[in-house]
């Protein structure tokens, strides 16, 4: 028996549609971060960029669960003193939802460098309608 490693550019990717619409933000995203990171394959090395893309449409129709509707708060600070801003995820919903599924899915991926290639084969959009047709995505229903 022999031990195979995949090497960077060996893998073959993949394009995938995820439907978010009445999906659960942290379980879809987890689901999400397998896909991105190449989990699901039988070839998984863990320091090689092996995951497909994924396109995630229909992202201002999650749901959360329990009260974090009104409770969740996304922090950012500007880097000058003082300037912490604190913005709802009520707020942040409705006005940008593709960063609200960006960061649940880029909290459960590695921060560095191969964290940073992975999160750029996300592709998230408000709407049904997504550019990518001509990629033939499969379908993935969870």
């Amino acid at each position: 028996m022999k031990t195979l490693f995949m090497k960077k550019g060996e893998a073959e990717r993949k394009w995938y549609v995820v439907n978010a619409n009445n999906q659960i933000l942290g379980r879809m995203a987890s689901k999400i971060a397998v896909y991105l990171r190449g989990k699901h394959k039988p070839v998984f090395t863990p320091n090689v960029d092996a995951g497909d893309f994924v396109i995630v449409v229909n992202a201002g129709k999650i749901k959360l669960t329990g009260n974090k509707l009104e409770q969740k708060i996304y922090y950012h600070h500007t880097g000058y003193i003082g300037n912490l801003k604190a913005e709802g995820v009520k707020k942040r919903l409705e006005t940008r939802p593709e960063n609200v599924i960006r960061d649940a899915v880029w909290g459960m991926l590695p921060k560095n460098r191969l964290g940073r290639s992975l999160i750029k084969k996300l592709k998230v959009y408000r709407n049904a309608d997504h550019p990518h047709a001509a990629q033939k995505p499969e379908t993935i229903t969870f």
